[in-house]
């Protein structure tokens, strides 16, 4: 790839450029496609550039030795199908022949509405294609961005196939990214399911067939030994968060592989929207080291590796390269979120670069901080202190033993007794039954601080009827097991049971809203992790809150980037869940909600990330100084915005 800078392009007798190049549309491979801009959005001397560019063109066209050796040609030199002379032989050429992709990036003329981070479509104004040569490049119509996001929700509502309308925002985004940005935050209710859950986990099955345009960075075996090398490719330099999986497991759907790029191309779009991290400053990557899914592995349509996944040392090496490439190219201070491991993987690489990187896992710690938050909010329905309450989780995973940790950290924290004692208050349900002492030997080892003394049970039922929690969690990715039975056996020790089905998509919930509403007499508070509409019972609407991590993890990226942090630590996790427990009003809690509309969310992320910034500074891990005296408003000043700009 060869790149010139203007200068440079303009100095060095530059043979084949025309303001005019008309581009052959008869031939299998195009002339090269070169031109400059004359007019930059960042240069100032943009009339003396052109005029220097107007006269070196007219100096070539009239001192050009041959026709041969340059592509400014005369009218009369024009070929048939109405390009220029193929000076580089592409037209010319065979498939199984050598060409040079000759290109020079612009910001003007035809590549400027083929440029998604620039790009306006029909809101250039009239001064702004004539400054940069887009006049009958575009209809003549002048429109706003507000009607352009009138009309993409229009286009978009047309759809009732979800997969259809994810299709329909990824093509935005790659078009026009201000405008993908600003149709997501003006309608991020009804968007969010769209570009994450639930639809993103459909995309991730079928990221092969519908796979368009590379979206992110995708780092194979292949790749071994020279990681860094391929960092350097991507286009922008200045990364401040950095999301990667291996695809592993994806949401409740298992191994997709290479196909779980859907998820940090998602998680990144609601670091944007929702967070206000700039889009330039995010990396989406996925680690492809094989998948044992043996459907992916014949499918003719999958992107990845077609071999079983690397394990053990060879797994290990590939990991610890990329985070050693990832530090020595962007900095200590760059966000790695690792996202949808699977548990063998997950807590090993949260407990190996937790002290040397700053890594979080939205799986283990976003998912907790969201379900304490929510927590913290039903108690303000029910009653007592989280110290007053047991819990039963369905799922020993990440999730299931990453909440119950920062409960229990929370709990200790409130009461000052010691974490092995508020631990005791929570009982997890794996797939062989309760945890309990007498199983030690065979649990994994993030499962054994839970195994409590107590005789085994098998079932969930059974589990529910011993304990008698009054919080019931699942995080078990098996969809339907909170059962008929199982909510109203819950409903019957407690007046108002809480219970959360957080496990995606919808179809691998525990069990839907109505449903919790309906076994449980209209009783429940109810929270699940993919969303649901109102229910109507006995006369009464109940709306549920969604428990997603999308309230957390925007927010507190934020609040790591604007303190400059250097490490994660769990009393940030527990201040970004009081930070949003704090925005659930009262009339929230009166509609059943015990999470705030996603309507707020920026607002909501500034103050996530306000607090969590405090606690860096508080805690000694924060780099940027002086702390700023007011660190929300300073958040919200940090957001990125979508709104176009003005072009010179």
């Amino acid at each position: 790839m060869y790149s010139l800078s203007q200068s440079s392009f303009l100095k060095n007798s530059l043979s084949g450029v025309s303001r005019g190049l008309t581009k052959s549309t008869s031939k299998k491979v195009s002339a090269p496609s070169v031109a400059v801009s004359a007019v930059s959005s960042n240069d100032r001397s943009g009339d003396r550039n052109l005029s220097v560019l107007e006269n070196t063109l007219k100096e070539m066209r009239e001192n050009a030795p041959s026709p041969s050796s340059s592509v400014v040609m005369k009218e009369s030199e024009l070929t048939v199908g109405g390009g220029v002379e193929d000076v580089y032989g592409e037209d010319s050429a065979t498939e199984d022949q050598y060409i040079t992709p000759w290109t020079v990036t612009v910001a003007s003329g035809y590549p400027l509405l083929r440029d998604p981070h620039y790009n306006k479509g029909l809101a250039f104004t009239e001064k702004e294609r004539d400054a940069h040569f887009l006049s009958g490049l575009l209809p003549p119509v002048v429109i706003s961005q507000h009607t352009q996001v009138k009309k993409m929700m229009h286009n978009i509502r047309q759809y009732h196939v979800p997969l259809q309308r994810y299709m329909a925002m990824m093509d935005l985004q790659e078009r026009n990214e201000r405008l993908f940005y600003k149709l997501l935050i003006d309608n991020v209710e009804e968007l969010l399911p769209v570009v994450y859950t639930p639809t993103v986990g459909e995309a991730c099955q079928k990221y092969g067939s519908i796979f368009r345009q590379p979206q992110g960075l995708f780092i194979s075996l292949k790749e071994k030994g020279r990681i860094l090398e391929v960092l350097k490719n991507w286009p922008e330099k200045k990364i401040q968060v950095i999301v990667v999986t291996d695809g592993e497991r994806i949401l409740g759907l298992g191994d997709l592989g290479c196909q779980g790029m859907g998820i940090p191309v998602g998680k990144l779009s609601l670091y944007s929207a929702l967070g206000g991290i700039r889009p330039s400053a995010c990396l989406p990557v996925t680690i492809d080291v094989g998948t044992n899914n043996e459907e992916l592995l014949k499918d003719e349509f999958y992107i990845g590796l077609r071999q079983r996944r690397a394990t053990g040392q060879e797994y290990a090496e590939l990991l610890d390269e990329f985070m050693s490439a990832v530090k020595q190219n962007y900095g200590e201070k760059v966000l790695i979120q690792f996202e949808d491991f699977a548990n063998h993987n997950a807590f090993d690489l949260l407990a190996k670069y937790g002290t040397t990187h700053l890594v979080f896992n939205d799986d283990i710690q976003g998912t907790a901080s969201v379900v304490l938050s929510g927590l913290m909010a039903a108690l303000k329905l029910v009653g007592g202190t989280l110290a007053e309450h047991t819990f039963l989780f369905l799922g020993a995973g990440e999730a299931g033993t990453g909440i119950a940790e920062l409960i229990a950290l929370e709990m200790s924290k409130q009461t000052n007794v010691p974490l092995e004692e508020t631990r005791k208050k929570i009982w997890l349900v794996d797939s062989k039954g309760l945890i309990v002492r007498s199983r030690m030997d065979s649990l994994q080892h993030f499962k054994k601080p839970w195994a409590h003394e107590r005789q085994p049970v098998r079932n969930l039922l059974d589990a529910v009827k011993a304990i008698k929690p009054t919080v019931l969690i699942g995080s078990s990715g098996a969809g339907r097991t909170f059962t008929k039975e199982v909510v109203e056996a819950m409903s019957s020790v407690n007046e108002k049971p809480i219970i959360l089905a957080l496990s995606n998509p919808t179809s691998q919930s525990e069990c839907t809203a109505e449903e919790a509403y309906k076994w449980s007499d209209g009783r429940a508070i109810f929270a699940s992790g993919s969303p649901f509409d109102p229910v109507e019972y006995k006369g009464k609407v109940f709306s549920s809150g969604q428990a997603n991590n999308a309230y957390i993890f925007p927010g507190f990226g934020l609040g790591l980037i604007i303190s400059g942090a250097i490490r994660v630590h769990d009393d940030m996790l527990l201040a970004a869940s009081e930070a949003l427990a704090e925005q659930v009003t009262e009339e929230n809690l009166e509609n059943g909600l015990i999470y705030p509309p996603f309507a707020n969310i920026r607002k909501i992320s500034a103050q996530i990330a306000a607090k969590v910034a405090a606690k860096a500074y508080e805690l000694g891990l924060a780099t940027r100084l002086p702390q700023p005296e007011d660190l929300v408003s300073y958040a919200e000043s940090c957001m990125y915005s979508p709104n176009y700009h003005s072009y010179r």
